[in-house]
């Protein structure tokens, strides 16, 4: 954007067309009741690629067990993760606690309100920083992630790929020149809600949007045009075979998986890469990876889990060991019962309908 526009723009005539909307028709949200930022911190890690609608229930539950900064640093890992289960993404929640635990050994358990010391935080990025900045202490930060890229692309007329930083950085740097000074709180709100409710991606309800009038895009009608983005990369798929291995006391064997990268920390049913090790061999590579003897018998189903960037087509089977223990510390031998009280993939929870006491 260039000043010349900027100047054309109208930014109190904006401000006050959004602001009134806003305080009008805003969403009832739990973490919207004051202005905690630790609350409206867990709710901004939450809602990170999560819809509001899921969010919700997780967001009342989690913040009734871990009230505080206190509380959550004080957590079992494994806790945190059990209560994090479903919402998936869960390195947000080990980022998240970490977090936590420097707020209270570096800050005196106070949410920092300076913009160096909140984003040196782990898991906290630039529109986070902006979120808990602005929604929290009212300060003039924006809170720039892909709905508000949307909706600030369409008024102003940026045409330029959103999936780039380099554009990012345009229009933090828009946002920070139109956002209110007085109220930049609910102004980051309404433009959230805006693109949640009206100015949505495909189809936007221009009729009904209070800044139709300052709308660049809708004036030139390529609102659906708007905003341009590149198309991700093809998703990789991934083969599995998971086992639902049962020892002769009804055992199950789970695995907790490594605690970094995907999934970390978190517990499973044993899984063979079907790509490396082939068919053939499933029982040799459960024996010479885990040490356990185990006879493949009936197959329970299919199942397709899609990450942001995989897709892990998983064949379950069950299997039977005559060993008791194993050696290997990653895994454990669970009934039934006990297994409810680990923290599992979606994926995994999935397969739980195919076990038996």
């Amino acid at each position: 954007m260039n000043e010349e526009v900027l100047t054309e723009f109208n930014k109190q005539q904006f401000q006050q067309d959004l602001l009134s909307w806003y305080y009008q028709h805003k969403r009832d949200l739990p973490w919207r009741q004051d202005q905690d930022p630790y609350k409206v911190w867990v709710s901004e890690i939450m809602l990170q690629q999560t819809k509001v609608d899921t969010v919700i229930p997780y967001f009342y539950r989690f913040i009734d067990k871990y009230p505080t900064v206190y509380d959550l640093a004080a957590a079992d890992e494994q806790e945190v993760l059990k209560a994090w289960e479903g919402l998936g993404y869960y390195s947000r929640a080990k980022n998240l606690q970490t977090a936590v635990r420097e707020v209270v050994a570096s800050y005196g358990g106070v949410v920092p309100a300076n913009p160096k010391e909140l984003g040196s935080l782990k898991g906290i990025g630039p529109y986070t920083r902006g979120a808990i900045l602005s929604i929290a202490y009212n300060q003039p930060e924006p809170a720039v992630d892909g709905n508000v890229m949307r909706v600030i692309s369409r008024i102003l007329k940026i045409e330029e790929d959103i999936a780039k930083v380099k554009t990012r950085n345009i229009i933090e740097k828009e946002v920070r020149e139109i956002i209110s000074k007085d109220d930049p709180a609910s102004f980051n709100q309404a433009i959230m809600d805006l693109g949640s409710s009206i100015c949505t991606p495909k189809a936007p309800a221009c009729t009904f949007c209070p800044i139709q009038e300052h709308c660049r895009a809708y004036a030139d009608g390529v609102q659906d045009e708007l905003p341009i983005k590149s198309k991700a990369k093809k998703q990789k798929k991934i083969p599995y075979i998971a086992l639902l291995i049962k020892n002769e006391n009804n055992e199950y064997v789970i695995e907790q998986r490594q605690d970094s990268g995907l999934l970390a920390n978190l517990w499973q049913f044993p899984m063979v890469p079907i790509d490396e090790v082939g068919r053939k061999d499933l029982e040799n590579w459960v024996f010479s990876e885990y040490g356990l003897k185990v006879k493949i018998k009936e197959h329970k189903g299919n199942l397709k889990h899609v990450f942001s960037h995989i897709i892990w087509q998983l064949e379950i089977y069950e299997a039977e060991t005559i060993n008791v223990a194993s050696e290997d510390q990653r895994l454990r031998f669970v009934n039934i019962h006990e297994i409810k009280g680990y923290p599992f993939p979606v994926s995994h929870q999935k397969m739980m309908k195919y076990l038996s006491e």
